[in-house]
């Protein structure tokens, strides 16, 4: 279903409006091996167009985007929606209730052995929350959440930064019908090079290093993306918006 319906209705929604930069940059991803994401979180959509666009060019892994629970998990409609927009993908329900807090890291352990075990693709959000400041580029402080995943998990990480989404829908898929929206600038890098930082015992202090660094990789990434905005807003972009 995300192959056939959801990556098609992605790519239709957004093909106009979206430019894609350092696909070149991507590893080949081998069907045996899991792969994690990090973005940068400014909307509701980021996750689904960046995975859409890898989805339908031929990534053959099961997704999964570990969500708040207030929403998907704890409201009536929440499994309706999840299973609309992403066909279940938004898994495991990360909760923000203290009483809970031993289910979350249950859940940080359950996707850290889904990756171990390969053929896996996990989008995460290392600032945890959206970020609903004025500047796209200043990220929020990362979160040990998702450090501890990549460190358990040992799998690739990608990073990209993505601008120019918004949280309404059916605005977004207008303008991108009139061609009239903001110009979505997706920015790949290459995979996150964390030194020696991956052979260290676990602990805090490593989970949060380890966050802190895909935040760095994404924020570099925000730098460039400011650069490729500007010559797309100025006219002088090498090409079209990628389809």
């Amino acid at each position: 279903m995300q192959r056939t319906i959801g990556a098609n209705w992605i790519e239709a929604a957004i093909r106009n409006l979206r430019h894609v930069h350092g696909v070149d940059r991507l590893p080949h991803f081998d069907p045996g091996k899991s792969y994690v994401l990090v973005s940068n979180h400014r909307s509701f959509f980021d996750l689904y167009v960046v995975t859409g666009y890898l989805v339908k060019r031929g990534l053959p892994h099961r997704i999964l985007f570990p969500v708040r629970s207030n929403f998907f998990y704890d409201h009536p409609l929440g499994p309706v929606v999840n299973g609309v927009m992403s066909f279940f993908a938004m898994y495991p329900p990360v909760f923000r209730d203290r009483k809970r807090q031993g289910l979350n890291l249950a859940g940080i352990e359950e996707v850290a052995s889904l990756l171990r075990r390969g053929g896996v693709f996990v989008g995460l959000h290392p600032e945890g929350a959206r970020n609903k400041g004025d500047d796209p580029y200043a990220l929020l402080p990362a979160q040990s959440g998702v450090g501890r995943i990549i460190h358990r998990a040992g799998a690739q990480v990608i990073p990209v930064f993505v601008n120019g989404l918004t949280n309404d829908i059916v605005q977004q898929i207008g303008s991108n019908a009139t061609r009239t929206g903001r110009k979505v600038v997706v920015a790949f890098g290459p995979p996150v090079d964390f030194g020696s930082l991956m052979n260290e015992a676990p602990s805090p202090r490593v989970f949060r290093r380890v966050s802190e660094r895909t935040c760095e990789a994404i924020a570099a990434l925000g730098d460039q993306e400011r650069t490729i905005r500007a010559r797309l807003e100025g006219g002088l972009a090498p090409g079209g918006p990628s389809r």
